[in-house]
Parts: structure tokens; sequence; C-alpha cells
């Protein structure tokens, strides 16, 4: 063969080269869109709770609530959960019903209230839930949940694209209060036993866009219901001192 006649062929190796790569890319680029969570729709609503107003839900969330004496009453149905799982998206789902107040982040907040989960023997993943949302593939829940051994957590997940899942305290008790403060530049997470002394469970840097949603939850993800009692709502536009302490 002459170098002449070589270089056509070499040519056209190099094109169909070219053409599998183009091919395997779609390929997995196809592959790796099929895993990922359904699109969530905001749906308006206009309901105050606690003195929160809420204006944007997930699901028809504001047809699982009901407030009687201070205390908000929130229904989780069976396979309710909101989640994006990092392996194999066998545990992704956006079913989670969640309401929702809007929150300005260039500005600094504190969210906060006092949460009872509707445990049960059977319920495992049952939780109640603070939650900040920027869209389906940003955002991060706070919850009081029940673990694989029926032991009570606090549970921070967040979500950039897919979700981590970090198991914080036991707490042997029903209750706890949640805190979610931000300065506009870090958030963090607190929880306390009393109301009055927290303990920090996570912080990072706040890169939320300036449209915010901040909310209350309550998910049963594997058997039965999860009823949630949320009390002593707070939404402040002030940071704590001190995000060490939490106060």
């Amino acid at each position: 063969m002459t170098f002449k006649s070589f270089l056509p062929m070499a040519a056209l190796c190099v094109l169909a080269s070219c053409s599998n790569s183009s091919k395997q890319e779609k390929a997995d680029s196809s592959s790796a869109d099929s895993v990922q969570t359904p699109v969530m729709s905001f749906q308006n609503c206009d309901l105050t709770l606690g003195g929160i107003h809420f204006t944007k839900m997930l699901n028809e969330a504001d047809k699982q609530v009901s407030e009687k004496a201070g205390v908000i009453t929130f229904v989780a149905p069976e396979k309710t959960d909101l989640f994006i799982d990092p392996n194999d998206a066998k545990l992704t789902a956006n079913t989670a019903k969640v309401l929702f107040t809007e929150v300005d982040n260039t500005k600094p907040f504190t969210f906060s209230a006092k949460m009872k989960p509707g445990f049960t023997p059977d319920g495992l993943y049952n939780a109640a839930d603070l939650v900040v949302m920027a869209n389906d593939t940003l955002y991060q829940k706070f919850c009081f949940e029940q673990d694989e051994r029926g032991k009570h957590r606090v549970v921070t997940v967040r979500t950039v694209g897919t979700s981590d899942d970090n198991n914080h305290e036991v707490v042997n008790q029903n209750f706890i209060y949640y805190k979610i403060s931000s300065d506009t530049r870090t958030i963090a997470s607190y929880y306390s036993l009393d109301g009055k002394e927290w303990q920090m469970v996570r912080l990072y840097r706040n890169n939320y866009p300036k449209n915010l949603k901040v909310g209350i939850s309550s998910q049963a993800p594997q058997k039965g219901v999860c009823v949630s009692e949320f009390s002593e709502l707070r939404l402040s536009t002030e940071t704590v001192g001190d995000f060490r302490m939490g106060e």
C-alpha cells in the first residue's frame, strides 16, 4: 500500500471513530437523563397557618393540613417523599406534600418550628420536615425522622442535582425544635430539645437564588401515613448572632 492511498483510509477510520464516540456520548447522556427526577410543578395556594402565609405548594399540600389551638396537623399519605437517589434512582421520589412561603434570599432570614412527627412501628423514614427550596434539583430537607432501627433522628438531606443523606443525633423524645438561619452568605441548620439551647448540625454556603421558598412537610416514604404536628412557627428577617451557637 502506498502512503497516498493510506491517507484516505486513515481519515475514514478517524471519522468512524468520532462517529462511534458521538453515538456513545449520546447513549450515555440518554441514560443519565433517564434517572433524573420528574420536574416538580409549584402550585399556588393562599393559606395562613401558625401566623405564616403560605403561597406555594407541592402536590396539593393544602388538602393535607388543618390547624387547631395553634397546632398544625399535616397528614402525609403513604409513599410520599422528596429525594433524588445518587445511585440507581430506585429511591427517587417527588411525591411529598410541601407548603411554602416565599422569602427574599438577598436578605437575612430565620425559619423555625416545633415539630412532632407521626412515628409508628412500621413507619420507616416517617418524618416532619423543614424545607428550603429553589427548584426541583436544588433544595434542603431538615428532617426529624425514624431510621432503620426505629430510632428517631435528626437528619439533613441536601440536594444539588442529586441528594445526599446525613444521619445525625438520636433523639429520645417525640418532639423537637428546628431552626434554619441565613445571613445571605451562609445558611445553617440547628436543633434543640427545649427551644433554648441549640446545636448546629449543618452549615454551608448560601448559593440559592434571590427568590427562595421555605416551608413545612410531612413524609411517609414506606408504609402507612404520617400525621405530623407543627407549632410555634416563626419566620423573621434576622439571622442568628453566632452561627456556631445558633443564638
